[in-house]
Order: structure tokens, then sequence, then C-alpha cells
């Protein structure tokens, strides 16, 4: 892992008051020194650049000056060379605190990966006032079903509830709601093979921890949402990226992977075989989906080879025009797939609720491990999913959320041929929420084009969040901005894009 400063965050920041009889400079002296003798602020952390700091602050620049040489003179702060300036690890304030934790480098010396830059960027600018989310894989607010779940807390609260623990593998209502509602996707599974998760990223975290010893391959698609995190890299697993086409997985390609796998375990004495990731429905972040025969060619291929598969199932009911071919749960014989499910994607993101479906040993292994880090999701959340399925909220919320996607999509689709038919290309999604823009004139910086569009508060994804390697795609979102917010992203996104092209050429 590499080493990372700890930088202060800018967003939300304190401001000093003018109608104080204190000047304004001495204001943010007391602020940041606060910071630091409280610890909060920890030797080398980051302070940023003066005119983000100053902006921030609302005051002007010589304002700042003046604080921070200040500081600078007391030996709490320092410039070093390369640039920025951080809190000082040395002088008086380090003396008058010998045994002070040096938190930096501890923070950089834990096992779990921390997230790219870009990730982090995003993660914060998404609750920036004024950001237009171009690229936000999540239903807007106006989509989401409040009066539904109004009405669920209501009858909450008229009915006894339990506040207490619940059992390992999470609530028995709720898995008996959602063994009945699988069935409606052709996945025959009774509650004992139902693992009640917060949210696909726990599910995830559990499976690399509790079923894949460290150095196991995982083959996934490329591109592909997992190498936006890093669950499964903390966890000492290595990811193996397939190429698709049209139809998703190319089955040439898997089996070659899959041999070498082999190879390679054979040689370490190892008999575990790898886990397949996969998308099929509404893929993340291409939209594809993968076409019945591939599904077929691909239970084929997991069974001549032994492997086993994880399908992600997040996008599964948000098709547009027509239903996806059935899961590939659906069509397991064997116990073969492990089966995740979320309510993030479809209904709310803030219920952190999600399942996972496979056989009773990995469920009650997976089970007891969650139990040893979060003690059971939460109860209330679990009780109102239960009324959620069991009132039939979920088919009529389905049914309403489509067309308003549909309208969302065929929008968005419009724009895109009005300010980028001559520099970029994408495909139709028939579901799901994502677009993959690939723009075709080069060279184009999609890095570059991150910065740009983030300085005019327009946030998008670009394509080597997904793929190392990919230079060309950013991921656009039609689920989230409003039709206005849409037009007037995609208008600065555009002209960022041939400013970059013309300056490059």
């Amino acid at each position: 892992m590499g080493r990372q400063h700890s930088d202060v965050s800018s967003s939300r920041s304190w401001q000093p008051n003018p109608a104080l009889d204190m000047p304004l400079f001495r204001q943010i002296e007391a602020y940041i020194r606060q910071k630091i003798t409280t610890g909060e602020w920890s030797a080398g952390t980051r302070l940023p650049s003066q005119r983000t700091l100053a902006a921030s602050m609302g005051v002007n620049r010589s304002t700042l000056v003046t604080a921070l040489d200040n500081l600078t003179a007391a030996g709490m702060i320092e410039g070093r060379h390369g640039g920025g300036t951080y809190v000082c690890g040395s002088g008086w304030h380090s003396m008058a605190h010998a045994a002070m934790p040096n938190w930096i480098e501890a923070a950089e010396e834990g096992w779990y990966y921390p997230n790219l830059p870009e990730i982090q960027q995003i993660n914060q600018a998404e609750f920036r006032p004024g950001i237009i989310r171009l690229g936000t894989g999540e239903l807007a607010p106006e989509l989401m079903p409040n009066e539904a779940f109004n009405e669920i807390l209501q009858n909450m609260s008229s009915r006894m509830r339990t506040l207490n623990y619940i059992e390992p593998q999470g609530s028995l209502e709720l898995r008996e709601a959602l063994s009945v509602h699988l069935q409606s996707s052709g996945i025959q599974t009774s509650p004992d093979s139902i693992l009640i998760v917060s949210g696909s990223l726990q599910a995830l975290h559990l499976i690399s921890v509790g079923l894949l010893p460290r150095g196991s391959a995982v083959l996934l698609e490329k591109p592909s949402y997992l190498y936006s995190i890093h669950a499964f890299q903390s966890a000492g697993l290595k990811l193996s990226g397939i190429a698709m086409d049209e139809e998703g997985l190319q089955p040439g390609l898997l089996e070659r992977a899959i041999q070498s796998v082999k190879m390679e375990k054979s040689e370490q004495s190892s008999e575990s075989f790898p886990l397949l990731y996969t998308i099929p429905s509404f893929h993340n972040p291409t939209g594809s989906v993968m076409s019945y025969k591939r599904r077929q060619e691909l239970m084929s291929l997991a069974r001549r080879s032994g492997i086993s598969i994880l399908e992600d199932a997040a996008y599964q009911e948000l098709w547009l025009d027509h239903a996806p071919p059935p899961s590939l749960k659906a069509t397991d014989q064997e116990g073969r797939v492990l089966y995740m499910g979320t309510l993030s994607k479809a209904v709310s993101p803030g219920l952190r609720l999600g399942w996972l479906v496979g056989p009773v040993p990995v469920i009650r292994r997976l089970a007891d491990i969650k139990m040893q880090t979060d003690y059971g999701t939460s109860s209330l959340a679990q009780d109102a999913a239960a009324l959620w399925f069991a009132d039939g909220h979920h088919t009529s919320h389905m049914e309403r959320l489509r067309p308003e996607l549909r309208k969302r999509r065929d929008f968005i689709l419009e724009l895109l041929h009005r300010y980028f038919h001559d520099i970029a290309e994408y495909t139709t999604p028939e579901g799901g929420f994502y677009i993959w823009l690939r723009f075709t004139a080069e060279p184009l910086s999609t890095r570059r084009l991150f910065h740009a569009c983030l300085e005019k508060d327009v946030l998008i994804h670009p394509g080597y969040l997904y793929d190392r390697l990919d230079a060309s795609h950013i991921r656009l979102s039609y689920a989230y901005a409003s039709q206005d917010e849409m037009e007037r992203g995609l208008i600065v996104l555009a002209q960022a894009a041939r400013r970059l092209l013309t300056s490059s050429t």
C-alpha cells in the first residue's frame, strides 16, 4: 500500500465571526491551534492550500497568511520542501507532548487499502452544495418510496417490534418474505439459506475474509465495479479481469483464466478453486446484459471446471424495456452460485440492507463472522423491509419506478446525441442506471477531464476507476440528477472535453 498524507477536509468548514471583537486572523489562529492541541489534527496532517482555506473560511488570503505565519512562528505548523503546509512533528509542541501517538503513521500502517484518490474526492464532493452528480449510482430522492415508508413506519409504531438483538442470519420474518419474493425470479430458496447483511459491501467483505484463503484468485469482468473498492484486495485476494463482448464475459478467455489459476494452485499444492464475481444484468459500469446463451455457457463452464460464482444482482429488477434473462442462481442445480441482492439500488441506500443466498454451511459460516463484526443488521431496518415485501410495496414501487427511469434514460440519450455526437459513442442501456460513454476523439485525458468538471461543480466517474488501464470511458448515470441538472452538467462536460481536445491538438 502506498503511503499517503492525511489531509484536512475543506468541506463544510468553520468560518470566523466578523461580529466578534477579536480580529479575524486571531480567530483563525485560535481555531487551528485548538484543532492541533486537542489532537484532532495530528502531526503530519496536511492543511489545504492557502487559496482553498481562505475561500472556505470566507476571508481574504492576507488575513489567513497572517494567522498561518503566527502559527509557524509558534512551531505548530511548517511549510515543507515541495510544497504544502503541515502540522509540525517537531519543535516545542512535540516536546511538550512527547508521548503523543503518531496517528498519521498508524493510519498508513493499517492493512485495509485506502480508496483511490478520485473515489475519496467523489465521496466528499457528492455532499457539496450545488454539485451536479452525473455519475452517482443512486436513485434521486424524488424517486424513492417515501410515502410507502411513512406508511410502514406508522404500521411499525402500532405493532410490537423487537429492539433486541436478533438471530445471526437475520430476522426470520424478513428471510421468509425474501424467500417468497425470490420465487418470482425463479430462485427457490428457504429462509435457512438466506443471510441478511448491511448492504452488498458487507456481503463482499464477509466472503473475502470467510470463504477465500489469502492469495486466492477472484475472476471478474473487466471493467468492473469491484475494481473501484478494495474489499477483496485488502483481504489478500488477486483480481483477474476477463474481457467482455456484447453478450457478456467471453467464455474462451474465462476458460483460459481458470486453467491458468488451476496450474498456479497445483504448483502451490492448494485445492481451492477461483471464485467468479459477475454482474450479469445491467452491469456496473457498462450497463450491459449477459445474453441467455452466454449465461448457459457460463454455467456449463462452471460445472466442468469446478469454479464457484458470486452473482451480484443489485440491478436485476431495474429493467426498462424488457426483463433480463433468468439469473444464474435460478438455473443453479448444484449450489454453485452465491446470489447477492440489495435494496440500495431499487429502493433506498439509506436502509443499508441486502441479502446473500447460498448453501447453508456458507450462510452459517458468514453469519458467525458477521456476529463478530456488528452483531447483526439493524432490527428496525429489517422489520421495515419485512413489511415492505409482505405488504406488496415492492411490486407497486417497481411499477412506478421503471417508467420514471425510462423517461430519464431517454432524456439523457437526447442530450448525448445533441452535445457529444461527434466526439463520443455509447449504447442504449436496457435497464440499470448507467451509460458507458467512450470518447472517440483522441488524445483526451479522462483524469484531467474529471478534475476540470469538478472545478465546475460537475461530478463524473472516469473509467479508470473500474479498469486501471482504461483511458477513454466515463460512467454516466441518469438515476440521480434532475433533467435540468443533466443538461447543465452535460454542457459543462462537453465544453471541458472539447477544450482538452483542442489543447492537446
